[in-house]
């Protein structure tokens, strides 16, 4: 029979030194923060780049773009005056084309209110509280402020953590005007 091994346990070696002395923390902070900076200076330069491709091929596309709307607006206008021939006088909503199709489509309704508190107002009085939506919720913020009386409430716990932050110094150039 094989003898079984002791489970082994394998852990990625560090790849950087951990500071032994105040002095080196305070040089790790610093080189934190300048690696940081870096960092956003190479985002800085992408986004430059980046920004300069997207106007480029925006400004190759917008012609394209311009004769689409055209043609759209042409199709469209003609498939308007032609509906009836075209649908079989509304019997069906999508026309072959030997290039392609066109469809005519309803969207599903929706409701757009404006001046909500005047329309909540109006729908009480004409009694339509059927479309008034009331809303239960627990009050997480009255439960923080007195923890003490769901203390015996299953369902509810109050949790907390600690995050461990490094914020390096750093100092922003002012702007001479």
């Amino acid at each position: 029979m094989a003898k079984k091994s002791a489970a082994k346990i394998k852990q990625q070696a560090l790849d950087y030194p951990i500071p032994q002395t105040r002095d080196q923390v305070v040089e790790a902070i610093a080189e934190i923060g300048r690696r940081q900076r870096e960092r956003d200076r190479i985002q800085a330069a992408m986004n430059d780049e980046l920004a300069a491709i997207r106007e480029r091929y925006e400004v190759e596309a917008l012609p394209h773009t311009e004769t689409i709307k055209g043609l759209t607006n042409g199709v469209q206008i003609y498939c308007e005056a032609n509906r009836d021939k075209l649908t079989a006088a509304g019997k069906s909503k999508t026309v072959a084309f030997a290039s392609g199709e066109v469809k005519w489509r309803v969207t599903t309704p929706k409701v757009v209110v404006r001046g909500v508190e005047t329309v909540l107002q109006t729908l009480k009085s004409l009694r339509l509280t059927r479309f008034i939506r009331t809303k239960e919720e627990i009050n997480k913020e009255a439960i923080l402020a007195d923890p003490e009386a769901i203390r015996h409430v299953k369902g509810i716990t109050i949790s907390q953590s600690e995050n461990f932050v490094i914020v390096p110094f750093e100092t922003e150039l002012e702007e001479v005007v």
